[in-house]
C-alpha cells in the first residue's frame, strides 16, 4: 500500500519517518523501534500516535514509501 511520508532529512534525504498519512488521517511517529536494510530499500519498524506497531518501506531507487506491516496494539 502506498503512503504518503514526511521524513526528516540530515545528511542525506529521507533520513527517517516523521510522520505519515493514510487515507485522510495522519499519523506523528512518536518511536523509531527498529530499522533494516535490504537491496534498495529501507525500512522503519514505528509507533504512531495511536499506539499501533507500523512498517514503512522507503524504496531508495524511485524515493516511494509503502506500508507493509502493521500491529494493532493491546488495548489492555
Amino acid at each position: 500500500m502506498t503512503v504518503q511520508v514526511e521524513a526528516y532529512s540530515g545528511y542525506k534525504a529521507n533520513e527517517r519517518p516523521l510522520r505519515f498519512c493514510l487515507g485522510d488521517q495522519w499519523y506523528d511517529i512518536t518511536e523509531v523501534v527498529d530499522r533494516w536494510y535490504g537491496p534498495d530499500y529501507m525500512y522503519f519498524r514505528v509507533r504512531a500516535g495511536d499506539g499501533n506497531l507500523y512498517v514503512l518501506r522507503l524504496d531508495e531507487n524511485t524515493q516511494e514509501w509503502s506500508l507493509t506491516g502493521f500491529h494493532q496494539e493491546d488495548a489492555g
